[in-house]
């Protein structure tokens, strides 16, 4: 049984997301996106872990439902922001923390308000503590508590981000670095560019959405195969153990799209690759400002591989989200227009939910179905990846284009 995996979103009470990020609206939208299970994000905060429970009911060990019914399945998982020092240097890090119980959150809750961190203001909070000594604290709360590193490779809140992160994840957690059984690949970033640093051999590599709107559900996303319904602990241990046999692939965004793909300066629509910011000794040429040091750039920094075309232990499918090619076939800059969201309801509702009819809906089929021949054209073309591609650079997302090469 395919189980389709989103491990990290947010709530209304995050900053600059949305204020329809609630429980019930969630488990519609990842219906129609064909996500099984999500993240319920932002559990340290108040009200929302209120609202979870309010909401949630336990189905099996560390998996909820709501208990009005619906589809989708949730885990508690939450990100939070690390910023503090370590070796004479300042850190901001990002980390996804799963716990497998309501009862392990309020435990962790309670820890963190002793500790006089402000839980209120943020749904991602913003703790200053080490990351191995929040995982210390974490693992003697609840020894199935898990922490994975959020968008690893992000400049500016990350483990190996350019702007204050680590070389290695034994030099952010020490002791617990035998804990890390994965990381977030992030938007910016795929498992054939993850796999050019060999020091990553030993963990899984993961892909979630990150998404701060409904829309952004699911926009990248992890496959599991189960003969029965997992719990808690059976994702952990696919985790802890790599197993491959379960965790069959991720669904990535091309990492170009992402907003930190390559070095740039936003202020002066300059980007370029880590061979001419090296030659540019990291200064736009414009500004003479210092250059945003993107994923590329940090990858090629610490990487002792050359690029590998294939990949067995961590396959993934590239995707373009459905909006986005309902857009570009109907010459629409908007994806939330009226026009392309009323065509994105119909094929949802008529032909699959959205990751089905990317990855396995024939095109004949879609053709039938969809109003504009063009959008089965696209979707055919992302499947065999020709694609025009726009890079991203210091804050800015680039462009994936499936109807103009």
């Amino acid at each position: 049984m395919r189980y389709i995996v989103d491990w990290h979103i947010h709530s209304k009470y995050s900053r600059a997301c949305s204020k329809r990020l609630e429980l019930l609206v969630i488990d519609q939208w990842c219906n129609r996106k064909g996500i099984d299970i999500v993240a319920t994000g932002d559990w340290t905060h108040p009200k929302w872990f209120k609202h979870i429970k309010e909401n949630l009911v336990e189905d099996r060990q560390g998996i909820y439902k709501l208990k009005s019914g619906g589809k989708t399945e949730f885990m508690l998982v939450q990100e939070v922001s690390q910023i503090y020092k370590k070796n004479n240097q300042a850190r901001r890090i990002h980390n996804l923390i799963f716990s497998p119980s309501i009862k392990t959150c309020e435990k962790v809750i309670a820890e963190l308000n002793k500790r006089n961190f402000n839980l209120k203001s943020d749904g991602r909070p913003i703790l200053g503590i080490d990351s191995e000594d929040l995982y210390k604290l974490l693992k003697e709360i609840d020894e199935k508590i898990i922490v994975i590193p959020s968008h690893a490779w992000t400049p500016w809140y990350a483990i190996f981000g350019s702007k204050s992160g680590f070389d290695s994840i034994e030099e952010c957690f020490g002791s617990m670095s035998k804990y890390i059984y994965a990381i977030e690949t992030g938007l910016s970033s795929d498992p054939v560019m993850n796999r050019r640093v060999s020091s990553l051999d030993d963990v899984i590599l993961i892909s979630n959405s990150d998404a701060h709107s409904l829309r952004n559900l699911g926009r990248e996303a992890n496959v599991f195969e189960f003969n029965q319904p997992p719990t808690y602990d059976d994702f952990i241990n696919v985790l802890k153990n790599k197993d491959r046999d379960q965790f069959k692939y991720t669904i990535n965004f091309y990492p170009q799209k992402g907003k930190y793909y390559l070095d740039g300066c936003a202020n002066c629509k300059f980007s370029c690759d880590p061979k001419e910011t090296k030659r540019l000794n990291e200064r736009c040429p414009k500004c003479k400002r210092k250059l945003t040091l993107g994923v590329c750039n940090r990858i090629e920094e610490l990487s002792d591989r050359q690029s590998l075309l294939s990949l067995n232990n961590n396959p993934h499918k590239t995707i373009v989200p459905l909006a986005e090619i309902i857009s570009e076939a109907f010459g629409i800059k908007s994806v939330q227009s009226k026009k392309v969201m009323m065509e994105y309801y119909y094929l949802t509702d008529n032909i699959a939910d959205e990751f089905t009819l990317l990855l396995d809906t024939s095109i004949s089929e879609i053709l039938k179905v969809s109003s504009c021949a063009k959008i089965a054209y696209a979707i055919d073309r992302m499947r065999t990846k020709k694609v025009s591609i726009e890079s991203g650079y210091d804050g800015l997302y680039g462009s994936i284009k499936t109807l103009n090469k």
